[in-house]
């Protein structure tokens, strides 16, 4: 179940990364619904989705990377 969780979690921002601020928002969502150790796999999988993507650096911050 968590697995699917995660991966939905990954289409959404995937979805909304066109725009800064529903990407955040859809972050902070993310952020209260993971669990921890799911947090880890986001917080990697952010980092590289954002390498090509400068205006969503910022969302960088609510993970505290």
């Amino acid at each position: 179940m968590s697995k699917m969780m995660f991966d939905y979690t990954k289409s959404i921002l995937e979805r909304v990364s066109f725009d800064p601020v529903l990407f955040c928002k859809e972050l902070e969502k993310a952020i209260k619904t993971l669990l921890p150790y799911e947090m880890e796999q986001l917080q990697e999988w952010l980092l590289s989705f954002v390498v090509g993507k400068p205006e969503l650096k910022p969302s960088l911050q609510l993970i505290k990377v």
